[in-house]
């Protein structure tokens, strides 16, 4: 049986509308697999393809950190991890801090205490301190499931999420990108303000890159001390830093 000109027509238009899709299905398709991928090692520009996934896992993990000490309380913040150092093999999991945040609690820590967002509050107790480096070690009964450290150093651009105890409001969030990065601090555009002290700095993948650790009143950044400065004291790095370039 003979085509009709109708359906040679038809055909004829496939053929030459098919290259034409294909291509609109891969542009397509690009970008929306770039929009999926939120590994900072391929790109950490990217907010994460699941936001709320990563404010609520962040924010469990993400304790207040209460020193009441006679005429000097104060409330920061701290997050959970686990470290595979000697020094805490004893402990399941342990709270990094801000070294400032304890430092009233140091010889009477019977004040300090830590909780989850205006929950019980639970002793604890300062297991190491760096003070150059503004950062100290916690642990306590407290538990909440622990965050894990980056792999991938951060760089001006990236996306990056806070959580703590912002001027007192406990379970405060908030997201910005690095300003730049120094030897041991990550620069950040996320606002943060008092009692965020001490509180996780994540990448898009929920992976902590610094522990936050100061505001800036004059200028439009705030700051967080990075895991390379956890070097000093904290961690068993493989040589001065964390992240090797």
């Amino acid at each position: 049986m003979s085509e009709s000109p109708g359906n040679k027509f038809m055909a004829l238009l496939v053929i030459v509308a098919a290259p034409f899709a294909m291509g609109a299905f891969f542009l397509a398709w690009s970008p929306a697999q770039q929009y999926s991928i939120t590994d900072p090692a391929i790109d950490g520009y990217v907010q994460p393809r699941d936001v709320n996934k990563i404010v609520n896992d962040t924010s469990r993990s993400t304790v207040a950190v209460f020193c009441d000490a006679p005429k000097k309380e104060g409330i920061g913040s701290a997050w959970a991890v686990v470290l595979d150092e000697e020094q805490y093999s004893e402990y399941e999991q342990v709270y990094i801090t801000n070294y400032h945040v304890i430092d009233d609690c140091i010889g009477q820590e019977k004040y300090l205490t830590i909780s989850r967002a205006y929950k019980k509050a639970f002793s604890a107790r300062i297991i190491t301190m760096d003070k150059e480096n503004d950062l100290a070690v916690l642990v306590s009964d407290l538990k909440v499931p622990a965050l894990k450290l980056a792999q991938s150093a951060p760089f001006p651009g990236y996306w990056v999420m806070t959580s703590g105890s912002a001027d007192a409001y406990q379970g405060s969030i908030s997201f910005g990108t690095v300003l730049n990065v120094t030897d041991t601090e990550v620069l950040i555009t996320a606002n943060v303000s008092a009692g965020n002290s001490g509180g996780p700095l994540v990448d898009n993948e929920g992976n902590v890159i610094g522990t936050v650790s100061w505001s800036s009143k004059l200028e439009q950044y705030n700051g967080a001390m990075s895991l390379d400065a956890m070097c000093t004291k904290i961690l068993s790095c493989d040589s001065e830093y964390y992240w090797e370039f």
